[in-house]
């Protein structure tokens, strides 16, 4: 056992802990790590199994690798990191660093394809990169670097490096890289891997060992998405670049303890806060943690645990049809490419679920070309896979039969047609306004047809220092009032967990319907001053949304809160084109949606028909909200006749159009 590793109270009994006892603790590690690269399915480049990868489908990855080869390297300087401080931007640095490191993961996968005896110059292309790595400042991202408000610098401090996702991603590169192609290093640049794991050392290990303070442990009780994601990255660094076995086996039960912790705080209903999107970057990478742990032991950590069954089905739960899934919080509506389904179909497979299986497969088989976003680890991962996959069309996914309600988080998915997405799928959310990446969308409605979303969550638009700063919901994405939710007296929700709703009528297969409180949700005194119903009709083929109320009278002008008004309105945020009738009744049509996959549109129709209409266009000037919607969201408020304000019911009726 290594020194100086500070002790850590023994967690109390969590998922791992209970299932795998002293196997989790160092002394145990150290016998059953030995021999770990061995087991790995990811193989060195000399290995056959190289062979038949070569015969994978690489095109994309092909042409853009032979483009950049013997160009100049993405140069990340410090002017770029700089700017995160002085006016909020991230991209300018975290892009080039993605950047360097999607074209290092090319030229590793087009260094392992052309084998040991290659002389193309890709294994020059693998050194150059992770030289530059190695040479690279700080392998932190700005956005998540402590130097400034410790020291008020705005450069990274060599001495002090901070551990967080950018360094983790980091990492784990090197890790499988030199696992990959280790003895060709040797004998192309004798002396790099030694400075790879002399870096490891300093920039992960010790930091990661040395100190507890790091937020991402969930040592306070609040884990997130960033704990999965590091620890899984530290395993692969563990594994494949500590060469020590004591030291080896304390960073890795370190890292059980974490993910325990991460397992621990998953409800038993499998539900992700954060949504979709991010559990990718969570759960998912706690699933990639556990298999590589399950590998590099030979099978005794074995990960066959309730709470992996429920988090390997959420994804499939979550789908609303075609790339389209309920985003909810940081999330885009729509599935990024280059996400790792195979991984998501192991797991499924082997752990009996023949339904998440077939959807996970049939995402798999449309996405066949590892992505080079998706990181060095998955990529190597994907090309090792031998195993043909059940290729399955998009459009025969067979969804779960009426839908799904998760009760921790109070997310209900209703569909019209039982197991597809033919018809309309009704999403209603209640929970609570201090969730990981939230939005303040307590109690928002999404409705889509054939599988498309047309009352829509706008999703995540592009970070910057504001993001996750004081000033977090001055971002439109973020407001209840750019979200499918009332206004009470023009009131925007609060942040924090008491502004949630109370569940008054969970859904059932026989009637899914979703009726909760929001009173809360705006600070009033009881939940049912604001009582929301969602249900979905399925004989009449309609979704209702009924709103009813009783409010307190507005305060008067001069003493009611700054965005308080007189006014009661009722939100619902709309892509595509719409056109309000005279009759109370308005057309929804996908026109200018990318990746529409349907002609039909959404025929509203709304009581009292008195409610004054008001819309407002969102035009889309950040590139990931209009690669999603197109150039523009509108905002339909209906607002309440004066006779309904402090008291009253507003109706809204959603139909597919023929």
């Amino acid at each position: 056992m290594a020194t100086g590793i500070p002790a850590v109270d023994a967690p109390p009994l969590r998922p791992l802990l209970a299932a795998w006892g002293p196997s989790a603790g160092a002394p145990a590690l150290m016998e059953s790590l030995r021999g770990a690269r061995d087991r790995l399915a990811v193989r060195p480049a000399s290995d056959a199994g190289w062979q038949r990868a070569a015969g994978s489908p690489l095109a994309e990855l092909r042409a853009q690798a032979a483009e950049e080869k013997g160009s100049h390297w993405p140069q990340p300087l410090v002017s770029h990191y700089a700017r995160y401080f002085r006016d909020g931007n991230r991209t300018a640095y975290e892009g080039l660093v993605a950047g360097r490191q999607q074209r290092l993961t090319r030229a590793v996968v087009m260094a392992a394809v052309a084998g040991p005896a290659s002389d193309d110059g890709w294994l020059d292309e693998v050194i150059d990169g992770a030289f530059l790595l190695c040479e690279q400042s700080s392998w932190s991202w700005a956005a998540h670097d402590d130097v400034f408000t410790r020291s008020g610098d705005v450069v990274p401090e060599r001495s002090r490096p901070y551990l967080d996702l950018g360094a983790g991603e980091v990492v784990a590169q090197l890790a499988w890289l030199d696992h990959v192609l280790g003895s060709q290093l040797d004998e192309r640049a004798p002396g790099l891997r030694r400075r790879i794991r002399l870096e490891t050392q300093e920039r992960v290990i010790r930091p990661f060992l040395d100190r507890l303070d790091w937020h991402w442990l969930g040592l306070d009780g609040d884990v997130h998405n960033w704990n999965p994601w590091i620890h899984s990255n530290i395993i692969a660094a563990a594994l494949l670049l500590v060469d020590d076995p004591g030291l080896q086996a304390a960073v890795i039960a370190r890292c059980i303890e974490g993910l325990d912790r991460f397992l621990a705080s998953i409800p038993a209903d499998g539900a992700i806060d954060e949504g979709f999107a991010y559990w990718w970057n969570g759960a998912g990478r706690a699933l990639e943690g556990l298999a590589l742990l399950e590998e590099a032991s030979g099978g005794e950590l074995d990960p066959d645990l309730p709470v992996i069954r429920a988090l390997v089905a959420f994804p499939h739960r979550m789908h609303l049809g075609h790339g389209w899934f309920l985003n909810v919080a940081d999330g885009p509506a729509r599935a990024h490419h280059g996400l790792p389904w195979d991984m998501l179909q192991r797991w499924a497979v082997r752990l009996g679920d023949s339904e998440a299986a077939a959807h996970a497969a049939a995402f798999a088989a449309v996405e066949p070309e590892p992505n080079a976003a998706a990181g060095l680890g998955r990529v190597l991962t994907q090309l090792s896979d031998s195993k043909r996959r059940n290729e399955r069309p998009l459009g025969h996914v067979l969804l779960p039969s009426w839908g799904t309600y998760l009760p921790s988080v109070q997310i209900m998915v209703a569909r019209q047609t039982p197991g597809s997405f033919v018809g309309l799928t009704l999403a209603a959310k209640g929970g609570h306004n201090g969730e990981h990446h939230n939005h303040r969308d307590v109690g928002s409605v999404v409705v889509a047809v054939d599988g498309v979303p047309l009352l829509v969550d706008a999703g995540q638009p592009t970070y910057t220092a504001q993001t996750f700063g004081p000033d977090r919901y001055r971002i439109r994405a973020m407001q209840s009032a750019w979200h499918s939710v009332p206004a009470p007296f023009g009131l925007e929700q609060g942040t924090g967990s008491s502004f949630a709703a109370t569940v008054l009528q969970e859904p059932t297969l026989e009637e899914p319907t979703l009726a909760l409180g929001l009173g809360a949700a705006y600070g009033l005194d009881h939940a049912e001053q604001w009582i929301r119903t969602s249900l979905m009709n399925r004989e009449l083929g309609t979704v209702v949304i009924d709103d009813r109320w009783n409010l307190p009278e507005p305060a008067p002008e001069g003493t009611r809160p700054p965005e308080g008004t007189p006014d009661v309105d009722i939100t619902y945020l709309v892509a595509g084109t719409v056109s309000v009738g005279t009759d109370a009744t308005a057309i929804v049509a996908p026109d200018g949606i990318p990746a529409a996959e349907t002609g039909r549109g959404l025929h509203l129709r709304w009581k009292p028909a008195t409610a004054v209409v008001l819309v407002d266009e969102w035009h889309l000037d950040d590139p990931l909200l209009s690669d999603i919607w197109g150039e523009k969201l509108t905002r339909i408020r209906f607002r309440m006749p004066t006779e309904n304000r402090a008291s009253g019911a507003f109706t809204l009726t959603v139909e597919a159009t023929s």
